[in-house]
């Protein structure tokens, strides 16, 4: 039988049949996302609205998983649209594509971009954190300038990891930490550090250093604690990861910005290392703004601001090396006391499980499991069974998400033939039905979000030149 034909109004549109006797289950809480597969009904959510104002959800987060080209980034393109709109401030953390640079500035926003020969980030500048523990003072400004030593020692570390294909050892923190410490001792007012002083530092090898490699006054015994770390700090510098981390950031984060994107699009696809220590670095500048503005409201010098970070293509940093999951982890793992909303989007589960150790792909599986809202697109029945013992799905909803991963159709001429599963989207939340949504995109977003754009000529491919591109 088809479903009976219905209708959603407002208690001022349809005073008089309130109150309901029985009402849809499509939440109208947050961003407008589509219509409800079967119903018709309009569906609306986003990690923040179903966290601060619903309250439907723990921790605000959304996790998004899907094979390419179904429409991920468009529907969290389409999320951050609406939360602009609420006054929320968008972070697109590392654009690789671009899928979001247009969109950043069509809202007025702050686009910074990031590569070889374009623009670096210098990992030692304590950025927005810096400047706000300076404003604050007393204490809460030691206690954030605190919080910036570790989220500097932290980005290092991320490098050195990639660099190495390995962590740390625990010796070469406690230098580095030390290092750091006494390179911002040194450090005039206004004057800001790159990672060459910091290697000029390390092969000085200063008192205050050479402590905590337990020396004893050797030479030797110094230099062999220090050059590991000394040579990883040269192949930052010197080896894949190129300039980009050697210098002053060309562009820092404008915290009073309606909405920022990291463009990374710029770097190759063969510099995996590259392309993820960029994504790292931009993380841990983005949320050390985050911090900065929160910090700031505490103190009764700023308006207080809400945030949303889209992580992108997660699958690449956590295969950049053993380890920089944790890494990944501590950036983002303390999202709901920052004020934050965050969208993570990877394709498969498998990325997790491709991972070196069982640590680290146990970690991974914990960014699905922590997640508020998990939304799936199109995936394989045996990847939505893998799914289903983390987020618990039923028969027919791995049914459903399955049949969406199909290929179009044999269309005789090639035009209109979509995937089935385009626009289609389940989103669930803990152990409720999961609910099936239809996104259809309006003429702006679409010309805002073109992701095949190096497949068109001026922007446009006009009919008959889809012809002749596929004549046999």
């Amino acid at each position: 039988m088809d479903p009976p034909t219905q209708w959603r109004a407002t208690t001022v549109q349809a005073c008089g049949l309130w109150p309901f006797a029985a009402g849809s289950g499509a939440p109208m809480t947050g961003v407008p996302l589509g219509q409800h597969l079967y119903t018709g009904a309009t569906v609306c959510g986003d990690p923040l609205s179903w966290f601060t104002r619903a309250r439907y959800i723990s921790n605000p987060s959304l996790f998004m998983l899907g094979m390419p080209g179904l429409g991920k980034s468009t529907l969290v393109n389409r999320m951050l649209i609406g939360l602009s709109a609420m006054g929320v401030v968008p972070l697109v953390l590392g654009d690789l594509k671009p899928d979001y640079a247009d969109t950043v500035r069509a809202l007025g926003g702050q686009v910074i971009s990031i590569g070889r020969g374009f623009g670096g980030i210098n990992v030692l500048d304590p950025g927005a954190m810096g400047a706000a523990a300076a404003k604050i003072g007393g204490k809460a400004g030691a206690a954030l300038a605190a919080e910036t030593h570790g989220r500097v020692l932290n980005m290092v570390a991320a490098l050195i990891t990639i660099v190495r294909g390995r962590p740390m050892d625990d010796h070469e923190q406690a230098v580095l930490s030390a290092s750091l410490h006494l390179l911002r001792e040194r450090t005039r007012p206004g004057q800001v550090v790159v990672l060459p002083d910091l290697l000029a530092l390390i092969d000085e090898g200063p008192d205050r250093v050479r402590a905590v490699t337990l020396d004893r006054g050797e030479e030797s015994r110094y230099r062999d604690a220090v050059d590991p770390l000394h040579r990883s700090l040269l192949g930052i510098l010197d080896g894949p990861l190129g300039s980009t981390f050697a210098s002053q950031t060309s562009q820092r984060i404008n915290p009073s910005a309606p909405a920022v994107c990291i463009d990374i699009s710029r770097i190759g696809e063969a510099d995996t290392q590259l392309t993820a220590a960029a994504m790292l670095a931009a993380w841990s500048d983005g949320l050390g703004t985050v911090a900065a503005s929160h910090a700031l409201a505490d103190a009764g010098l700023a308006p207080r601001r809400w945030f949303f970070t889209v992580l992108d293509e997660l699958w690449r940093p956590l295969r950049a090396a053993t380890g920089i999951v944790d890494r990944i982890d501590a950036l983002t793992r303390l999202n709901r006391s920052l004020g934050l909303g965050d969208a993570k989007i990877t394709h498969t589960l498998k990325d997790a499980e491709a991972l070196g150790n069982d640590a680290d792909r146990a970690k991974a599986r914990g960014f699905v499991e922590r997640a508020g809202m998990v939304i799936c697109a199109g995936l394989p029945r045996n990847e939505m069974n893998e799914l289903g013992k983390v987020v618990g799905l039923s028969e027919r909803e791995i049914e459903l998400v399955s049949s969406w991963s199909s290929p179009p159709g044999w269309g005789s001429r090639g035009e209109n033939e979509e995937p089935p599963g385009r626009g289609r989207f389940l989103i669930k939340v803990g152990g409720r039905p999961g609910i099936p949504i239809r996104v259809a995109i309006t003429d702006t977003e679409r010309n805002l979000h073109n992701t095949n754009t190096r497949w068109v000529a001026n922007g446009v491919i006009q009919e008959q030149e889809q012809k002749e591109l596929w004549a046999p």
